[in-house]
């Protein structure tokens, strides 16, 4: 378990240096998921409100959650925003553990979009 904890972390850190080469940030966990959001929502950078952003990391979540059967994409509301439907319950884990199970799913996003 050591060693994939390690290799994890490993890819974690080089998508966060791909990322600055990218977009001259290295973001944190919320801001590689305000990155996703922002993709997946497909309406290209702008000025998002607090409340905006917290929609966008939500979609993030669903969008990273979805390769593994969690949520799926129920369709597009008036204002091109994307709904969810969740089909299974998240595993409870402690933060840490969260928070490498999130990792695992973003560098999987990034992976299929062979960034």
């Amino acid at each position: 378990m050591q060693h994939a904890e390690e290799d994890l972390q490993v890819r974690w850190l080089k998508l966060r240096i791909k990322l600055k080469e990218k977009f001259d940030i290295k973001p944190d966990m919320n801001g590689v998921l305000l990155l996703i959001g922002v993709q997946e929502l497909g309406q290209g950078a702008q000025e998002f409100s607090k409340e905006q952003k917290q929609d966008l990391m939500h979609i993030a979540i669903c969008t990273i959650l979805s390769a593994s059967g969690y949520y799926k994409l129920d369709g597009l509301d008036d204002e091109g925003w994307p709904h969810f439907t969740q089909l299974k319950a998240l595993p409870e884990f402690e933060t840490f553990e969260q928070e490498n199970f999130l990792k695992d799913h973003v560098l999987l996003y990034f992976n299929n979009l062979n960034f």
